[in-house]
């Protein structure tokens, strides 16, 4: 999709990159936050394709960030998507300027948990 040059000029390179499919259907439900949605529609709405749809909404579920009722999707509570939203811009900025985490790296420092367990027997 083209954007007029006025804001290719203005806006930061990260604002202009391409969404996820998290953030396409966020956007979606955001825009329509009157409704609530079966995931084929979804899925056409925020033009995700239809066999990611239903993992991504069970993600965007077990963040709080939107809401299952029967076949029914609707977005979530709106400070709850504020709040993530700016955690995910924070920790963008903490990856840009240190670098992402590596998970095994944190795995070879983390405490032994079959150990943990046994002491707590």
């Amino acid at each position: 999709m083209a954007i007029d040059i006025e804001t290719f000029e203005n806006t930061p390179p990260e604002d202009l990159r391409e969404l996820s499919n998290p953030e396409k259907v966020l956007q979606f439900l955001i825009a329509n936050d009157d409704k609530a949605f079966k995931a084929t529609e979804i899925a056409a709405g925020a033009d995700v394709n239809e066999n990611s749809i239903s993992t991504v909404l069970g993600r965007l579920e077990d963040r709080d960030l939107v809401r299952h009722k029967g076949e029914y999707w609707a977005i979530g509570e709106v400070e709850r998507i504020r709040s993530f939203e700016r955690y995910r811009r924070a920790t963008e900025r903490l990856n840009e300027r240190y670098g992402s985490e590596d998970k095994a790296e944190w795995r070879a420092h983390a405490p032994d948990q079959s150990k943990r367990d046994r002491t707590n027997e």
